[in-house]
């Protein structure tokens, strides 16, 4: 009879510390992410300001990196104002992209950003910083350009200031942090998933002719993985420009 034995969810996303001893603050593989994806977007940022007057292939690699999000995400999203905020936005997008990518690496195959913390920090990271845009831009009278959208009776107001204050404050940062975990996890869980229905349908049995099926899986949402770490890359970095774009502008 098939047996398969799927690893708890802690075993899934948690990694041991190098050392073995379990200390809080022990270097595990998740830090080694962590730092292999700072080191990366370092990569695009000295790659990219290198001025020759014949590119080599990286150089334009990065070039083209940089034109992606500038064209595609800071001036989409806020226009020429915009491009102040460029260095964050860029490395804010690369730097979310290789933790995801490392999901499909051999031998390391963990997405850092299924980790909560991460998610969590670059959201609120980001709160900081479009809120304080906002106070930048408007003053003190940031509160209400927050919380009172334009043309809103008076009679409606003591309905809308509570809810705008809800969503912009309390469930904005929150549903940015989700997005990009739950999406990262729920990914990393059907690689896994597949790749133990794999394993185990290769053995001396009749059941054998169906392995196929799982690996062909697992090949599949590898693939879709690579596409959803990029894209969940970008929507992060993207929501990131739309709501610095709302504090500071100066619709009323």
């Amino acid at each position: 009879m098939l047996a398969l034995e799927f690893p708890p969810l802690s075993h899934i996303v948690n990694w041991p510390g190098l050392a073995g001893d379990g200390q809080w603050w022990e270097i595990n593989k998740v830090v080694l992410v962590y730092g292999a994806a700072v080191l990366f977007t370092l990569l695009i940022f000295i790659l990219g300001n290198k001025k020759q007057l014949v590119p080599t292939g990286a150089q334009n690699l990065a070039e083209m990196a940089v034109e992606f999000v500038e064209d595609g995400i800071v001036m989409e999203t806020m226009g020429k104002e915009g491009i102040k905020y460029t260095p964050y936005l860029l490395s804010l997008f690369f730097f979310i992209f290789f933790t995801n990518i490392f999901e499909v690496i051999p031998i390391i195959q963990m997405p850092a950003s299924a980790r909560i913390a991460l998610p969590m920090f670059l959201a609120l990271l980001s709160y900081v910083i479009y809120h304080g845009a906002g106070f930048k831009s408007h003053g003190i009278g940031y509160i209400k350009h927050a919380l009172v959208p334009p043309g809103v009776p008076v009679a409606l107001l003591i309905l809308v200031v509570p809810i705008e204050f809800i969503s912009k404050f309390l469930v904005q940062p929150f549903s940015h942090t989700v997005r990009l975990f739950a999406n990262l996890l729920a990914g990393h869980i059907l690689l896994v998933t597949f790749a133990v229905l794999s394993s185990g349908l290769v053995v001396a049995k009749w059941y054998v002719v169906f392995s196929p099926l799982p690996i062909i899986g697992v090949i599949f949402f590898t693939a879709f993985e690579v596409l959803v770490s990029f894209l969940q890359a970008y929507v992060f970095t993207l929501l990131t420009g739309v709501y610095i774009n709302a504090a500071q502008s100066h619709e009323h």
